[in-house]
């Protein structure tokens, strides 16, 4: 059943980075992250009194809230380097990068978590990081190639920060509810989001937000609410070595709907590096 799930969290994931990128055109993208974590937490307690798993709120572990506090806030880091980098390059080479974070999840959960690391394993890697090169020679000859490689430093470390997110949150679930764990590190998500909107001086562009961008701003939300909530209960049940490739899957709805709503479209050597992340995702799963 966690398959299902983890293929659920792949489906509204890709979702999620069209929505947001309708929703940043010119909306600040911390501000717009500030915004959609109102959404995700909403969505997520929801969720929790629907299984009525909030009379467990007081009774979560110190050792797993610590990690679950830990892991909202490598989520944080990583919408906040995320949505900036969709603001400023292209959707599909930002979603590639983020999308390696595959590789590092890998290997921090041979290193922290115990899982095996395989020759086929290996394989799969290899064919991920590939083709993650081969789609980023689509952003250094098209058009926006002008606009610098600040939107490739925010998409690594959007793709670091969702390595130590997945790890932080298969060790900080561990005997806790997956809605309730989802909502608890949403909460930690919000505070930090707000929090850089108050630092960075831009809470007045809140109430400046154009009323279509804020439907896509909270559409992107209720999409990564419902993400979080399949990756996290596909989490609990399966291994992240697994979990994280389909999850990454969403790369293939992204693509589609990125054609479709901003007429990008994919090189061949794009798209040979898109075909390459792909079978290296199928590789790990048959791994």
């Amino acid at each position: 059943m966690w398959v299902v799930f983890a293929f659920g969290s792949a489906l509204f994931a890709g979702l999620t980075a069209v929505l947001a990128k309708c929703g940043i055109r010119s909306t600040d993208s911390t501000v717009a992250t500030a915004v959609r974590t109102v959404v995700v937490l909403a969505f997520s307690w929801m969720m929790v009194f629907a299984v009525g798993s909030q009379g467990e709120a007081g009774q979560v572990p110190p050792r797993a809230l610590l990690f679950l506090v830990l892991s909202g806030l490598s989520t944080g880091a990583s919408w906040l380097c995320y949505f900036k980098a969709l603001q400023v390059g292209d959707i599909n080479t930002v979603v590639a990068v983020d999308k390696s974070s595959t590789v590092l999840t890998i290997l921090l959960a041979f290193l922290f978590l115990g899982e095996g690391l395989t020759l086929v394993k290996g394989l799969g890697v290899a064919l991920i990081a590939g083709g993650t090169v081969l789609m980023l020679e689509k952003k250094d000859r098209g058009a926006n190639a002008g606009k610098g490689r600040g939107w490739l430093l925010y998409a690594v470390g959007s793709a670091v920060f969702a390595s130590l997110t997945s790890i932080l949150g298969k060790v900080g679930i561990a005997g806790v509810e997956s809605n309730l764990g989802t909502a608890l590190r949403t909460g930690v998500v919000l505070v930090m989001a707000w929090g850089m909107v108050l630092v960075t001086g831009k809470a007045r562009e809140v109430a400046r937000i154009p009323k279509k961008e804020l439907g896509f701003i909270c559409l992107s939300g209720v999409a990564t609410g419902a993400s979080w909530l399949c990756y996290y209960r596909a989490l609990q049940d399966g291994p992240a070595s697994v979990v994280v490739p389909i999850d990454k899957l969403s790369i293939l709805v992204t693509v589609v709907f990125s054609y479709i709503v901003f007429h990008e479209r994919l090189t061949r050597r794009s798209g040979a590096g898109l075909i390459a992340i792909v079978c290296g995702t199928l590789v790990l799963l048959a791994a």
